[in-house]
């Protein structure tokens, strides 16, 4: 008999893991104070890309893995998945290039296009000094998060909205595996105090002409521009708070930067989005544990910003854990 599955959190880590337990046949729940949009998930720009995660030799095996499931998903229309030119840029001379970008013999391990330079886009005045372009997916979580639960409730799966627990204990005991994908709400959940809130805030503007391919810039200010289906997000902040009310300042400074380094004229802002990335000091935290009532409790979380990235990877190795505990 197989057994009843509970995941704490509806962010892209608790419906990833619920659609890879309930299509191989687990009963399986998702309990949850928010889900869809209202989630950190929903926040998200949800470009693949390594971010703000560790530690190294976890997370890429991880990214890799979910990079090869994003590549199936893409070639279907309703996913919501895409594939997409990424343009990483830095205001100083030399760019650093992440090893598992560069070719490796004959190939990448995700696809490289040539090295990009400021004079490929358009800013006044050049402030991109060197940069380095990939061939990664883009999820847009208007349509991929609906699809992952699309995929999950069909399979057998519940989504149980407005739902939280103080303790995993207190998930019902007909549930005999607990999976913890409860994102920054872990601090509070299991007590953990290697999580730190990095707030993230976004613009959606509508979309821009003539810029089809996403660019980022990690150096200070962060900037980045990622094209959805309907609309562009425009960021962006890192920065260590708690605070999930939009900054109109903030947001006039994200679009400001953006219009300067793009060159474009400044766009409508449609909306405002806050999320906080759950960033573990000690690293992201894939582990099987046991609660104090014996049952089989594995987490997820302290993906930073890669939630989207490392979901796919992540949740394989979720199963293995559990169901070897299982067994």
């Amino acid at each position: 008999m197989k057994h009843q599955v509970a995941i704490v959190g509806a962010g892209v880590s608790g419906l990833t893991c619920g659609v890879i337990f309930a299509e191989r046949g687990y009963r399986t729940a998702i309990f949850a104070k928010e889900i869809g949009q209202q989630t950190t998930s929903g926040a998200a720009a949800a470009l693949w890309f390594p971010y703000d995660a560790e530690p190294a030799d976890k997370v890429i095996p991880w990214a890799l893995g979910t990079y090869r499931t994003l590549i199936h998903l893409a070639s279907n229309s309703d996913s919501g998945v895409s594939m997409i030119e990424l343009r990483q840029f830095s205001r100083a001379e030399k760019i650093h290039i992440p090893e598992w970008a560069i070719p490796l013999g004959a190939r990448a391990l995700v696809p490289s296009l040539p090295p990009v330079m400021s004079s490929q886009v358009e800013t006044s005045p050049k402030i991109f000094k060197s940069g380095f372009s990939l061939r990664v997916p883009l999820m847009d979580t208007t349509i991929y998060l609906d699809y992952l639960a699309n995929r999950f409730v069909p399979a057998g799966g519940s989504i149980v909205p407005n739902t939280y627990f103080a303790h995993l204990e207190d998930v019902d005991p007909k549930f005999d595996v607990v999976i913890n994908c409860a994102g920054i709400g872990a601090r509070e959940l299991v007590r953990d105090t290697d999580l730190e809130p990095h707030r993230g805030q976004v613009a959606i503007v509508p979309r821009i002409k003539d810029l089809p391919y996403a660019v980022v810039c990690d150096d200070a200010p962060l900037m980045y521009a990622i094209p959805r289906r309907n609309d562009y997000v425009l960021g962006g902040t890192n920065e260590l708070s708690n605070d999930l009310a939009a900054d109109s300042a903030t947001t006039t400074r994200i679009v400001a930067e953006c219009t300067r380094a793009l060159k474009i004229e400044k766009p409508n802002v449609l909306a405002e989005r806050v999320g906080l990335r759950p960033f573990r000091k000690s690293g992201v935290r894939v582990e099987r544990d046991q609660l104090r009532d014996g049952r089989t409790v594995v987490h997820n979380y302290g993906h930073g910003g890669s939630g989207f990235t490392l979901s796919w990877g992540c949740a394989e190795g979720v199963f293995e854990l559990a169901t070897e505990s299982a067994a």
